[in-house]
């Protein structure tokens, strides 16, 4: 299953939090399906976001798209964001 990774510091986790909500149809129509959120213990405003996608191109779409890129331009997003596209690798 391709995915991708992003991980970012934000303002307030909880108003970013409403941001991302608010983003799931543009995620669902990109070919997304699903997603985990993860806080940094030490750090609960610094999160990783675990997207699920159903192919790797349309992944990389979205990776590249104006919707990620506005979203990452609220002013609840701290830094740059690292973002990785990845796959599950079977051994």
């Amino acid at each position: 299953m391709p995915a991708l990774f992003i991980r970012h510091k934000v303002t307030e986790y909880a108003t970013w939090k409403s941001h991302f909500d608010e983003l799931a149809a543009p995620r669902r129509a990109h070919g997304c399906q699903g997603s985990r959120l993860f806080r940094n213990a030490d750090d609960p405003n610094e999160t990783l976001i675990f997207l699920a996608w159903d192919d790797l191109d349309r992944a990389r779409l979205f990776a590249q798209s104006d919707d990620l890129r506005d979203a990452f331009r609220q002013p609840t997003v701290l830094d740059e964001p690292d973002i990785w596209l990845i796959e599950e690798y079977q051994s």
